[in-house]
């Protein structure tokens, strides 16, 4: 996957939005290209997407006007009919629909207490041949927020920062209650938070108002003069759970509801190596406190590399849905409102090093 940076130099939705898809028209019709055509490589019919996409995008539009408006000078200036980038933007309320997949999306660490800046480390695990250039934005909001972010051309926000020193994880999940009502975008969820959170209790708020129709977590974290607190955030149409660090200070999450009660609903399925994951995060935990995003990354690996749970490859010899790579390895770093990125696995980080943004 290779990153693009964009900084908007206006405050209003709908003027960035009309720069953004003046500067990547190509990339955002490649990407709705891109997914549709897996939509149907997965056996959904395209009058099923097309109606999936209008009512999350008529959902985000009521949520979220500013969004909606955003994506709309979005899809105009790229040249793109409006809900095949509704498609993007609602990609997670269409993959609702079909059967869940082998395999997850991402490896979450944050760990934060008192006195301590947070420090955080996650793998976005995707399909490379839906991704081939993702997205790196700055910008500040009417309110006066900053917002720095990583998404994919066309969904609203995926991991980010905010001036107000809050930051956001983001990992999907799967409750039997996913359907196709076409509720709020998840991601336009995490880009709310982003926009306006300034603690943990306002993330809260914010995603409580959504009425959702797919499952993820939002896992937020915040850093001030007292030190840094996280919750990770579990949304699904049966409802929002919090779960919150341990003891020590660490907050682990994959691909599986952790809130007891939400976890009775999961539907993530039994091969999927999201639980190994999770118990891989827990081995190595003694070793990641302390240190810079690149030698967390390395340890992140605990000595095993490539072959570490967190790092994913595509295996040439499975269908083309079942092939999972590590795009994009990230920290976010609340105190200095900046995202740490490599476009690959944690091994690969490590040896290559962050970049800054």
């Amino acid at each position: 996957m290779e990153l693009r940076t964009f900084t908007s130099t206006t405050p209003d939705p709908a003027t960035r939005g009309a720069e953004l898809g003046a500067a990547f028209a190509t990339q955002y019709r490649r990407t709705a290209q891109l997914y549709l055509a897996h939509f149907a490589e997965l056996g959904i019919p395209s009058d099923a997407v097309r109606a999936i996409a209008d009512r999350t995008h008529a959902s985000l539009a009521t949520w979220a006007p500013g969004l909606g408006a955003e994506a709309d000078a979005i899809a105009a200036a790229a040249g793109l009919e409006p809900w095949r980038l509704a498609a993007v933007g609602g990609r997670t309320e269409i993959l609702a629909v079909a059967p869940p997949p082998r395999e997850g999306e991402c490896s979450t660490a944050v760990h934060v207490g008192p006195r301590l800046a947070a420090e955080t480390l996650q793998t976005w695990d995707w399909h490379d041949f839906l991704v081939p250039e993702g997205l790196l934005v700055e910008f500040a909001t009417a309110g006066g927020m900053r917002v720095k972010m990583f998404t994919e051309f066309g969904t609203a926000a995926k991991i980010g920062v905010n001036s107000a020193g809050l930051g956001l994880h983001f990992n999907i999940l799967s409750h039997q209650t996913d359907s196709d009502a076409g509720g709020v975008p998840v991601h336009a969820i995490a880009r709310r938070v982003l926009e306006e959170a300034r603690s943990i209790g306002d993330a809260r708020d914010i995603a409580a108002s959504a009425t959702v129709s797919a499952s993820t977590v939002l896992t937020v974290f915040e850093t001030d003069g007292a030190g840094s607190r996280a919750a990770s955030l579990e949304l699904s149409p049966a409802g929002l759970g919090a779960v919150e660090p341990a003891a020590d200070g660490w907050l682990f999450h994959t691909n599986h509801f952790l809130d007891s009660a939400l976890f009775a609903g999961d539907t993530m399925p039994a091969d999927s190596t999201t639980m190994e994951r999770l118990a891989h995060l827990e081995d190595v935990r003694d070793g990641l406190a302390g240190l810079d995003p690149t030698a967390r990354a390395l340890a992140a690996c605990g000595g095993q590399g490539a072959a570490a749970e967190i790092c994913m490859t595509p295996d040439p010899t499975l269908p083309r849905i079942d092939q999972w790579a590590t795009l994009l390895t990230v920290a976010v770093d609340t105190q200095c409102f900046a995202l740490e990125v490599f476009p690959g696995r944690p091994d690969e980080a490590a040896a290559g090093g962050l970049a800054r943004f």
